[in-house]
């Protein structure tokens, strides 16, 4: 694995798959005393808004118009 310009890797398919990390997910770097890093995927954090654990989701054949009536409406 080789780490880009920008200090960026990208994490094998079936680490990720295994560990369930999907794009959004927040990981952390730990490093242990004898200077090894372990990427450990962070839990239970919070959604950023109402809107971002349904991104991709819609299931409902609906217009723009009607879709965009619902997330304007009152609540």
């Amino acid at each position: 694995m080789r780490v880009t310009t920008k200090g960026q890797i990208t994490i094998p398919l079936k680490i990720r798959q295994k560990l369930n990390i999907t794009p959004a997910t927040e990981v952390d770097f730990i490093v242990s005393k004898d200077d090894r890093v372990y990427i450990v995927k962070r839990e239970n954090t919070e959604v950023s808004n109402r809107f971002t654990k349904l991104r991709g989701s819609a299931t409902v054949k609906m217009t723009t118009e009607e879709i965009m009536a619902l997330t304007r409406a009152d609540e």
